[in-house]
């Protein structure tokens, strides 16, 4: 990293690299590449390999699952159906949905699957935008009848193989009860991918296409998708989801004839994405200049404000807060931030080095991007570790206090 400018100080930076390096140095973190922006004063490090056991070291265009780090970039399509009026926050989603009108809701979130009563109202646009339309990972209930459907029938996409057809993933999602009644409760994830169906029934055409028009075409951001093309796979390193009680790397998924390497039935706005820290850089510092990108608008003021801010109710914000505080044997400490705009985390007090007000999100495949519009600052970390173990949630957690640590004005 540089000699300090743009309100970092060069001790700051030097302690930013010495941590990352420590983190690979000791064996558990094969390699990372890590950029920190402030005020236009871009830093970058690429440390360690590609693979766990040496080969070709990290670039700054090494290509990178996003996981859930998907969710703030794929929620850009939905602001941009309401800015032209194609969608609206309060309108029922019954006319693109079918699969969810006529909604029942169980009784007991741990309850039998047939033990319901009815919605008592429809499905909105604004209870998926918010995480909140009735169906979500529940890590309170992990064994629950309701839970071992999601994961039976392939509802949960991450890791699911082979992922269902955008139809029949609607289809199987429609055969489900719902958790909650429709917008009483935060739950995460599941709505993210019916959001990318309703893109593409809205539209008429398929979500990466319309994603790739209104958002990563107009951003550069020409190494994000839902695959890595062949000319480009060697790019793309494991992806490594450690043994949780030895550590031993283990590869959840390989670059070359891996699930990355071809277009995939069901594009996951939850968590399908690949990409780089320099794309990921253009949608994130957009957002920081309330849509802007140069001299052309992505997205309108007043809908990046809204995917920025907290939008939960005091109601909902207690089951977003209770899932941060009592999943940390999951987590690892990940996701204490307080609230929930559309697609990202915002945090909402100030529990660690962190703003309040910053905004972005994680994923479990070892990823970070957030944005911080008091400090004018932007990062991102990505690594090739699973959070199948606390490593890569370590190290993510030091990349952000030395973020922080090496602000200087």
């Amino acid at each position: 990293m540089g000699t300090g400018k743009g309100g970092f100080s060069a001790a700051g930076l030097r302690r930013v690299r010495d941590v990352l390096a420590r983190h690979v140095e000791s064996g558990r973190i094969p390699g990372l590449v890590a950029l920190v922006d402030r005020g236009g004063e871009t830093h970058v490090e690429a440390l360690g390999t590609m693979r766990h056991d040496g080969g070709a070291p990290m670039r700054r265009d090494t290509i990178f699952r996003m996981a859930s780090t998907s969710k703030p970039v794929a929620m850009a399509p939905v602001m941009a159906l309401l800015d032209e009026c194609r969608l609206r926050l309060d309108d029922p989603v019954e006319p693109w949905l079918p699969e969810l009108a006529d909604r029942r809701v169980l009784t007991r979130i741990d309850g039998p699957l047939d033990d319901t009563v009815p919605a008592q109202r429809p499905v909105t646009v604004r209870d998926l935008v918010t995480s909140t339309f009735g169906i979500g990972i529940d890590l309170t209930a992990p064994s629950s009848p309701i839970m071992s459907a999601i994961f039976e029938r392939g509802v949960y996409t991450q890791g699911a193989e082979p992922t269902p057809e955008p139809d029949e993933w609607m289809r199987r999602l429609g055969t489900l009860p719902l958790m909650r009644q429709p917008g009483e409760h935060w739950q995460y994830h599941v709505s993210h991918d019916v959001l990318a169906v309703l893109v593409a029934r809205v539209t008429g055409r398929p979500f990466e296409t319309f994603l790739r028009e209104r958002v990563l075409a107009p951003l550069g951001m020409k190494d994000t998708g839902f695959h890595v093309p062949a000319d480009d796979i060697d790019r793309l390193p494991p992806s490594y989801a450690p043994d949780p009680k030895t550590g031993e790397f283990l590869v959840w998924d390989e670059a070359a004839g891996g699930r990355y390497s071809r277009p995939p039935a069901f594009p996951s706005g939850g968590g399908g994405l690949v990409s780089t820290v320099d794309d990921y850089h253009a949608y994130f510092r957009m957002l920081l200049r309330h849509g802007m990108h140069g001299t052309e608008r992505i997205l309108s003021r007043p809908a990046v404000q809204l995917m920025t801010t907290n939008r939960l109710t005091p109601e909902q914000q207690a089951a977003r807060d209770a899932l941060a505080r009592n999943n940390v044997h999951v987590s690892f400490g990940q996701g204490l931030h307080g609230g929930w705009g559309l697609g990202m985390a915002v945090r909402t007090h100030r529990g660690d080095y962190a703003s309040v007000g910053q905004f972005g999100w994680d994923g479990g495949t070892g990823t970070t991007a957030y944005a911080d519009p008091d400090k004018q600052l932007t990062g991102i970390l990505l690594t090739q570790v699973g959070m199948s173990t606390p490593d890569s949630a370590r190290l993510i957690h030091d990349f952000w206090t030395t973020v922080y640590q090496a602000i200087d004005d």
